[in-house]
Parts: C-alpha cells; structure tokens; sequence
C-alpha cells in the first residue's frame, strides 16, 4: 500500500490549555530518520493545532498517521461496549458520537466530561470516583499483543502511570471529527481509496519488537532509540539530537514513524481479524 508520509503521534489526553505530552514525528518514503514537528506558532502542541495540522497534510499527500490511542471499547468479551445499558453503541462510529456528544462542552477535544455522566461514567475508573461497573477488560488485539510482547493497560482505565483512557476519550473525539476527511484502519475498507489512513499504534509494543526497553531512571538512550531505528530499517539519530517530553515522548514518536513505514509494506499486517470493525486493532500487532 503507497503513501508519501508516515507520521507518528504520541498523544496527550489531559485538560491543559498545552499538551507537553504530545510529540510528532514524521519520515517519509526510504529509509530516512524521522524528524520531530514543531507547531509553528508554540512550544507545544494543543489537540486543536494539531487537527488543523493534520487537515493541511492530508490535503498535500498520502499519508499513513498513526495515533497512540484506543480507537474503541471491548465488545466481544460482553458482546456489547456498556453492557446492561439499553442504549450502548452497537458499532464504533456511533461510540465516537456518543463520546463526542457527553464531551462537547468541553474545549481541545477533552473528553473527561463522560465521567459525570450517571449513566456511562460508572464503567470508568477516573480521577473523580471508581464507577461501581468499571473492570479491567481488554480487547482482542489486547490479548495478543500481551500473548506476543507486551500490552497496554485497559481502555476504561483513566489513572495512573501508562493509563490510556483519558487520552482515548480525547482521541475519539478527534475520530469523530474525521471520519469523513479520511480512512480509519480496520474501520473502513482500503481497496481503490486515495485518502490518508489513520491507524491505532503501540510505541512500546514496537520498541520491545526490535528487543528495546528503557533502562531504569534514564529512560531511552539515543543508543537504544537508534538500535530500534535500525530494526525497522531507518537511519540513526545524530548523537546530539535532544529527545524532548514530560515521558521521552519524542522517542516514542520517533519509532512510531519508523515503525509504520517499515511494518505498512508488509502485506499481513493488514489482515486482521474481522472483530477488529467493532474493536479496533493495534497496527503491527
């Protein structure tokens, strides 16, 4: 499958005005390094610059863009994603516009609202209360990836270190926005499309695939970032070059781009399993 430009985003799903946490890298086509993208009028990005970004990209070239966030709910494990509920989303689209529509008073795509919420807030544990329904359920491609190398935490989940709800709410919001502007993998079909394509991604998941992790209290070292670049068959980083982030998200970006253009041509990454349409699926998984 062709595109001109991969780009990586390690994404942010707090309340700030600024997202310190977010950081966006991009390669294009070969075996370049990724680059790190600076918003052009701030230190850091917000949710907002960053869709006004990604709108002028998609209108430029192809682009594969992945996103570090859940693009959906478990649903097979209850076969539903609230279960109990009389009006649960049946499919993603409409939970994008469920999220969408309990968050929409909310500035920069924030999607924490929905914890208020007497009826959904209860299957989250978030900063304001664990919801009396909220377990630590897991997606299929959750599963496998925790089968193959290393999962990230439950969906639900919007505490803690490694927490990924917050920031899937965010990102729904975003998902909802523009599932008209372009293709959402495994969501929508691909054949004879000339859209840029948004996929879910897993930084550490392709790090530990190319047998890196952190070292204790340094994190990632342009050693080890340059040893996974190489994996994934991308040049390395200068050895001056500054990984930026509140968690070193610039490396996780970094290899997230790298990851993409190196996975993305090999034809069976993109089969996945059919219950992938409700669930989502973590590209490369």
């Amino acid at each position: 499958m062709y595109f001109d430009k991969f780009i990586g985003i390690d994404w942010s799903g707090n309340k700030n005005n600024f997202q310190k946490g977010i950081s966006v890298a991009e390669c294009t086509r070969g075996n370049k390094v990724p680059n790190i993208v600076k918003p052009l009028d701030h230190k850091y990005w917000t949710r907002s610059t960053l869709v006004e970004w990604l709108y002028k990209e998609i209108k430029l070239q192809r682009n594969l863009i992945g996103f570090d966030f859940a693009f959906s709910y478990p649903f097979y494990d209850r076969f539903c994603y609230f279960p109990g509920i009389k009006d649960s989303p049946i499919n993603s689209e409409k939970l994008w516009k469920l999220i969408e529509e309990n968050n929409k008073n909310s500035k920069n795509f924030y999607g924490g609202e929905i914890w208020s919420n007497k009826t959904f807030g209860r299957f989250f544990n978030s900063p304001k209360s664990k919801g009396s329904l909220f377990s630590s359920r897991r997606r299929f491609t959750e599963r496998v990836a925790k089968n193959k190398i290393h999962s990230p935490s439950s969906t639900f989940n919007c505490v803690g270190p490694g927490a990924v709800g917050t920031g899937t709410l965010a990102g729904m919001r975003i998902l909802n926005l523009l599932k008209n502007e372009i293709k959402i993998w495994p969501f929508d079909e691909l054949i004879f499309s000339t859209k840029s394509v948004l996929v879910e991604i897993f930084p550490t998941y392709y790090f530990r695939l190319s047998k890196v992790q952190p070292e204790k209290k340094i994190g990632y070292t342009i050693e080890n970032i340059n040893k996974s670049l190489n994996f994934f068959n991308s040049k390395p980083l200068k050895k001056n070059q500054i990984i930026c982030g509140p968690d070193q998200d610039d490396a996780d970006s970094i290899i997230s781009s790298a990851a993409l253009r190196f996975l993305s041509a090999d034809k069976t990454i993109w089969n996945v399993p059919n219950l992938s349409r409700k669930e989502g699926w973590i590209f490369g998984v």
